[in-house]
């Protein structure tokens, strides 16, 4: 069971003046559904308010983000959280972030951290969460796709210094599901580029976020990542292409010595089976 929660008692967290944030990107999807009432701050993103002031935001897309956790408490309650995770990953991709509470009116997100707050309030949590978690999940992708440029790459280099196209076309064809799998988490299941739900309630809080998209390159790096995957799904698609022209080619000289064989037999059954 995880953590039951503290009686909700004010919109803020009772916290120290510096604070831990941290993401771990544990598998492709997190059940977050049957949680008690009481233990919800937030239901997009899912958010729970836990014993010691502690918060832990749980993103479907398979990120958890913990707030003022230490490190047993991390694992205990990741380790309740298994469950609930489809495909989990042997080793976790993570992110870490310092939160500063100081007596300043303003907002504001240093280059590198900490992140400096007047006030350390759900709205707040759940805007530096939602960045975290996106910044996490895309070094998560970004290594998946620097895994397939290393697969493609023995390939475009082969070609280009033989002009010999792979033989296995199977291979080309994961290459460019795996290519639209990563397209599909990024622009479609997680959609990165699209602001959280929080600041609908709270648009005075529009600037924090654009810091904080900022500081993590999140449009940049989705921009980038868009770019890899064009190349990567050209490059499959035109080694394909060159192995079903080598194996088209195949088949036709297979149909021309068929013709041929067809008329040699032909001719010899007109030359020598016409006098019996």
């Amino acid at each position: 069971m995880l953590d039951t929660v503290a009686p909700k008692t004010s919109p803020e967290v009772q916290a120290p003046t510096r604070v831990a944030v941290r993401a771990f990107y544990v598998g492709e999807r997190i059940d977050t559904t049957g949680f008690r009432s009481e233990d919800v701050i937030s239901s997009s993103p899912l958010a729970l308010k836990l014993k010691g002031g502690r918060i832990a935001v749980l993103f479907r897309y398979g990120v958890v983000v913990l707030v003022g956790f230490d490190g047993s408490g991390e694992h205990a309650f990741l380790q309740a959280l298994a469950p609930r995770i489809q495909n989990p990953k042997p080793t976790f991709e993570e992110e870490t972030i310092g939160v500063e509470l100081r007596d300043d009116p303003t907002d504001t997100v240093r280059p590198g951290g900490p992140i400096c707050l007047n006030s350390l309030s759900h709205d707040r949590i759940l805007l530096i969460a939602d960045a975290l978690a996106k910044s996490t999940l895309l070094a998560h992708i970004e290594h998946v796709v620097g895994a397939v440029f290393d697969v493609i790459d023995p390939h475009a280099r082969s070609l280009a210094e033989t002009g010999r196209a792979p033989r296995k076309r199977t291979e080309m064809l994961k290459i460019i599901g795996n290519a639209l799998l990563v397209h599909q988490q990024v622009s479609g299941r997680v959609a990165i580029s699209e602001k959280p739900d929080a600041l609908w309630d709270r648009p005075d809080l529009e600037r924090l976020y654009e810091r904080l998209a900022d500081e993590f390159e999140l449009v940049e790096r989705v921009e980038a990542l868009e770019r890899k995957l064009t190349v990567i799904t050209v490059t499959a698609n035109a080694l394909t292409d060159l192995i079903d022209t080598r194996r088209s080619l195949r088949l036709e000289w297979a149909i021309v010595l068929l013709i041929v064989f067809e008329v040699i037999m032909t001719i010899y059954q007109l030359a020598f089976g016409g006098g019996h």
